[in-house]
């Protein structure tokens, strides 16, 4: 029996497996603690922070009901979005519940789980400064500068979509915005309903001048790498979330209503 095991466990190593046990999971970690860290970046409607201060939003409710659900608390830890991957790989988080699309070079770094929610790009334009542009390629031109967030999916599909314009990036969507307003840039590539929710506050500056989203990507939580009851969890966690109707109802509050317009800072 002992050679047997051995043979197996040589055999697992050779085929790049990794080992057969990676230690505690961190769904005890949390347990045991009674906190599951969340890293996340503020995307409206996905994470916003109210008048008060406090955060709010899709993602925010997602992550209290999960919490909720573990038996914790949730403790929320904003991280600039360009360094969050290299965040949850050094421990600062348990898990990335942000509105991260799945896309494989991510996946090259964390473990996703299946899809809880999809997304698509989307373009809110300057009135003035993109007046008489309706598609795509009426953007995809030299003289056109579009500002985006970096390390984002939006700053990928811009970049592929758009390769010909020209472009500023930020740190977060409110300094591209304000490049918007000034009538700096002709236009904010961002993940649905962002632009629609921006040109609908601001109908005499702004704009959304393409009828439909221009991609659909997949959103997943991230995690570290080898913990497979974690993912194993969070999966069916979203499967059950899905069938109850939490996350349809959910997603429909904040992203087809404005009730929650109000509230925000």
């Amino acid at each position: 029996m002992r050679r047997w095991l051995a043979c197996v466990m040589m055999v697992w190593v050779l085929l790049g497996c990794g080992p057969l046990w990676a230690g505690e999971s961190v769904i005890e970690t949390i347990q045991k603690k009674g906190v599951i860290r969340v890293g996340m970046s503020t995307f409206v409607p996905w994470a916003m922070r109210d008048k008060t201060g406090e955060l709010m939003g899709f993602e925010i409710d997602v992550a209290r009901e999960l919490a909720k659900d573990m038996g914790v608390k949730a403790e929320f830890v904003p991280t600039n979005w360009s360094g969050i991957i290299p965040a949850l790989l050094t421990g600062k988080f348990d898990v990335i519940i942000g509105g991260m699309g799945i896309t494989p070079v991510r996946n090259l770094k964390v473990n996703f789980t299946d899809p809880y929610d999809f997304t698509g790009m989307s373009i809110v334009a300057h009135r003035k400064k993109a007046e008489g542009f309706s598609s795509l390629s009426d953007f995809n031109k030299k003289e056109v500068t579009i500002a985006v967030r970096m390390g984002t999916t939006a700053e990928m599909a811009a970049k592929k979509y758009l390769p010909k314009a020209s472009f500023k990036l930020f740190e977060n969507e409110s300094q591209a915005l304000q490049e918007l307003h000034l009538g700096r840039v002709h236009g904010v590539v961002s993940s649905a309903p962002l632009p629609r929710f921006q040109a609908l506050k601001y109908p005499n500056k702004l704009t959304v001048p393409l009828k439909e989203d221009f991609t659909r990507e997949p959103i997943g939580f991230a995690l570290r790498k080898g913990d497979h009851d974690a993912l194993n969890f969070f999966n069916n966690w979203i499967r059950a979330k899905q069938a109850d109707g939490f996350l349809a109802e959910t997603k429909h509050y904040w992203f087809e209503t404005r009730d929650w317009a109000e509230r925000v800072k």
